[in-house]
């Protein structure tokens, strides 16, 4: 849900799709193409051939990962239209003699290229784990290596921003929202509209059939926990051992998480606050909790009045609570984003340059080079969001008290304001499909609040809480043994906790 890295377009494997082979599939199926479970919808795509070979794109790290090429529909409804082509790797069982089947995976966004499973999923597995299942990654349809839509040119990276704390600011907003969209929209509107939710996993859903496999068994992180919950409300029959980790309620996605962001960041800086105070000596920004914020609200306001130049990237009062977002992310970056509070307060005395600790240069750089509208195509295209800038401004003016620094940013207007209607409905998800759902009470990104929804709306789920941890992405070395075996053993044996289960960190968290 924040800046990442770009990946280059690059085609790692051809699928073999050849004229003859195309038209003896067509004339095959006329008499009986295949139906997609849950979806009611024909297509005559089952009978790819896919060649495999090393991934060759910058967003596989892991040595000796293959990909392959798939081809899917831009528009299922339409399946003698427009194709794109999705590129997935795999990493085979460890084990061919106890391999049951396939474990996809989505390490969250919208917008993230998730080909490399290896690195968000190979350091916590479980050998046993390992053993029965091929790791399957894919990059979603319009991202990384697959079919990437063109950059819309923005000037900056993200349109998640604050309207600042003043009405002006809002103001300001509202143009910038609707010029970002109305540079999307020029191009490829035809393809922007298909790069959905709901098309990813009807593409996930054909990788499935393509692969030979009856069903799946899936990984979701943050955005792929919705990823994962809309797959089971239309596919349930090919829904196997799902396990959605830092979980948002598909009842509130995009516009409600985001607003959701708001009261979750106050409470997540409170606790940075207090961390910061306690090193005052070292970072000098308040030796109480208070005077910490107090620290930080000055340089808000501060930005509003005249952009702070760090490292030559001028730092506004849109841009300001954005960067203090995305450092909320977790404890284990405390330091990292009171280093970064530390050289924006510094600049203001004419040390422009940030420090190594902070790894602000990196940040600033994403922000004003990068363009994250990747994320913009798909949420605004799954969800419709209020047209009305007043809805916005009211919003924001009812939060400023309680939110004083995240308000603004959490009730902004957004690309999404100006774009289409979706070509679908959102997805209602509310069934019985056992799923396991990991989340951490502190989690500032998936507040705590949106797990217990989707728990709720998953009759047959467990839910594993991680107490009193603030941190985004709970299956992780190190962290909650509780957690990890809660989840290996899951995917291992397919048999959910008998009971919803409360674990702690393994070691005191800062």
């Amino acid at each position: 849900m924040s800046t990442g890295e770009k990946d280059a377009e690059r085609r790692p494997a051809q699928v073999r799709w050849r004229a003859a082979g195309w038209l003896l599939a067509l004339i095959v199926l006329v008499a009986a193409v295949p139906v997609l479970a849950g979806d009611r919808m024909r297509f005559p795509y089952y009978s790819q051939e896919l060649e495999w070979a090393l991934c060759d794109t910058p967003s596989v790290d892991t040595p000796g990962v293959e990909c392959a090429e798939v081809r899917v529909p831009l528009d299922y409804s339409d399946p003698d239209g427009r194709t794109l082509t999705v590129v997935i790797s795999r990493v085979p069982a460890t084990d061919p003699h106890l391999r049951r089947g396939i474990l996809m995976s989505n390490p969250g966004g919208p917008g993230a290229a998730g080909l490399d499973s290896s690195a968000l999923l190979g350091d916590v597995l479980s050998p046993d784990v390992l053993a029965q299942y091929d790791l399957i990654g894919m990059d979603p349809r319009g991202i990384g290596a697959s079919d990437p839509a063109a950059p819309c040119g923005w000037p900056v990276s993200e349109a998640v921003r604050s309207a600042g704390p003043t009405a002006a600011g809002f103001d300001e907003e509202v143009v910038f929202a609707s010029e970002l969209a109305a540079a999307c929209l020029d191009g490829d509107t035809e393809k922007l509209r298909q790069l959905t939710t709901r098309n990813t996993a009807r593409d996930m859903d054909l990788i499935r059939a393509v692969l030979g496999e009856e069903k799946i068994n899936f990984f979701g992180l943050s955005y792929g926990t919705y990823l994962g919950a809309v797959f089971t409300e239309m596919f349930p029959q090919r829904s196997d051992r799902i396990v959605l980790d830092s979980a948002i309620d598909p009842d509130r996605y995009w516009t409600g998480l985001v607003q959701d962001w708001g009261p979750a960041d106050e409470i997540a800086f409170d606790e940075w606050a207090r961390w910061a105070a306690a090193r005052n000596t070292t970072y000098r920004l308040g030796a109480t909790p208070q005077e910490v914020r107090a620290t930080v609200d000055a340089l808000y306001q501060r930005t509003a009045r005249e952009p702070i130049v760090v490292d030559g990237y001028p730092i506004d009062d849109h841009i300001f609570p954005f960067i203090l977002h995305n450092l909320l992310r977790g404890y284990q970056v405390n330091d990292m984003m009171a280093a970064t509070v530390r050289d924006i307060a510094d600049a203001t005395a004419g040390d422009v340059n940030s420090s190594a600790e902070s790894g602000l240069a990196d940040l600033l750089e994403a922000l004003f080079t990068g363009e994250n509208s990747e994320l913009m195509f798909v949420a605004c295209g799954d969800a419709a969001a209020p047209d009305d800038p007043e809805w916005y401004r009211r919003n924001i003016e009812a939060t400023r008290a309680t939110q004083p620094l995240f308000g603004a940013l959490a009730n902004n207007i957004q690309p999404c304001a100006f774009w289409p209607p979706p070509v679908e409905p959102a997805t209602v998800v509310r069934n019985e499909v056992p799923v396991l759902i990991a989340q951490a009470t502190g989690d500032a990104r998936t507040p705590y609040g949106e797990a217990l929804q989707l728990h709720r709306h998953l009759a047959g789920s467990r839910l594993v809480t991680l107490q009193d941890v603030r941190i985004h992405l709970t299956f992780r070395p190190g962290l909650s043994s509780c957690v990890n075996d809660a989840i290996n053993n899951y995917l291992g044996t397919g048999r959910l906790p008998a009971t919803d289960i409360t674990c702690t960190a393994d070691q005191p968290v800062p």
